[in-house]
């Protein structure tokens, strides 16, 4: 697959040019194509949007009232370019050539949120504006969020997602949007006025959002999610399952009781290491008896793996395994294999290992393993 980087390509920069040639006959192509091509080849994604959005800011009018008139000009005339299938062209802007200019929004309008945020809505139906849109609500929060608040019923979609997903408080590769990591509350008018938004598109967003707010209030999740859940539809069900995705992960025995996996405590569990000494590059193996189960409630088993760190201490990785709904029987037999393989996002050392095993949340049991190395 292509690096996103190279999206920001010559071909972009000059189709822009050309755009903006025409919406603006005095526009200086030569020198924003120069401005915006030098060292291309060697910036990554960011640096390559932040040098395009530089070269606008050099060779566009110097008013805001007059860059914005020819920022909207330059788009595509499409407002949800992704169902209609547009491709990026002299017809207008769509697509990765809008992030630049969402990024140009924000670093000359941020005295001027209304205008700002009118422009960024506008853009967001071509490319999302979601990165675009934070700087206004962490120094305009009340205007923003009013603003945020009418976009949450707007007729096109990638505007509705626009409201949760810009205001999601750790966005990944986004600023961070500390008061919110602080104290969400201000977020949720906007997120109940999106649970049951007719596109899964929206939806997912409001999931995120709410997952981001898991990490630091996991509390008022759950009780959301104890409200939301009754009298749920199915797409409802599924964000919530989504937005409890890292509190279900952590064991939070709070936001697994909202989908039915009650308290394991009773539950008796055998765990056998079938291959006690893995060879890295092999298969860590390992089985199952649980007894004592109750029929018709629900069942989650997860492991946790404790892998040796190169300072002798662990870090746990939890894996997901087995999801029962309305078990029937009293006992459940099972057996896991587990790939001990070159990863990139970890590195092994050799050392005693423990298997750790999760019944709804709650730890029924460990047994250990040990990982010999090249």
């Amino acid at each position: 697959m292509e690096p996103f980087k190279e999206f920001i390509n010559q071909d972009l920069i000059a189709t822009l040019g050309r755009i903006f040639q025409r919406v603006s006959p005095g526009f200086d192509t030569e020198m924003f194509v120069a401005i915006a091509s030098k060292g291309l080849d060697k910036l990554e994604l960011k640096q390559r949007v932040v040098q395009v959005r530089d070269a606008l800011d050099a060779t566009l009018p110097p008013t805001f009232d007059q860059r914005c008139r020819l920022l909207l000009a330059s788009l595509h005339p499409s407002e949800d370019t992704d169902r209609d299938g547009v491709k990026f062209s002299d017809e207008g802007a769509c697509g990765f050539a809008v992030w630049p200019l969402t990024e140009l929004v924000s670093h000359c309008g941020l005295d001027y949120p209304e205008q700002s945020l009118d422009v960024l809505k506008e853009m967001t139906k071509r490319f999302s504006s979601e990165f675009a849109v934070r700087p206004f609500l962490v120094h305009h929060e009340a205007v923003s969020l009013n603003i945020f608040r009418k976009w949450a019923s707007d007729d096109n979609r990638h505007v509705r997602r626009l409201a949760s997903e810009g205001s999601r408080p750790r966005l990944p590769w986004g600023m961070r949007l500390h008061k919110f990591v602080d104290d969400p509350s201000p977020l949720m008018p906007l997120l109940e006025a999106l649970k049951n938004d007719p596109e899964e598109y929206v939806r997912r967003s409001v999931a995120n959002n709410l997952n981001d707010i898991a990490k630091d209030h996991p509390e008022a999740v759950v009780s959301l999610a104890n409200r939301w859940i009754e009298e749920a539809p199915k797409p409802r069900v599924r964000l919530l399952k989504h937005a409890c995705r890292t509190l279900i992960k952590n064991g939070d025995t709070g936001a697994l009781a909202v989908f039915g996996y009650h308290s394991a405590q009773h539950v008796e569990a055998d765990i056998q290491i079938i291959t006690p000494t893995v060879q890295y590059g092999e298969h860590l193996e390992f089985s199952l008896t649980l007894k004592g189960l109750k029929p018709g409630g629900n069942l989650m088993v997860d492991y946790r793996i404790h892998f040796v760190k190169a300072n002798g201490t662990t870090s746990p990785k939890v894996f997901k395994w087995l999801d029962k709904q309305a078990v029937t029987a009293s006992s459940l037999q099972a057996a896991r294999r587990h790939a001990i393989k070159p990863i990139t996002t970890r590195k092994y050392y050799a050392g005693t290992h423990r298997l750790e095993l999760l019944v709804n949340g709650v730890s029924l049991g460990t047994a250990e393993f040990d990982l010999l190395m090249p």
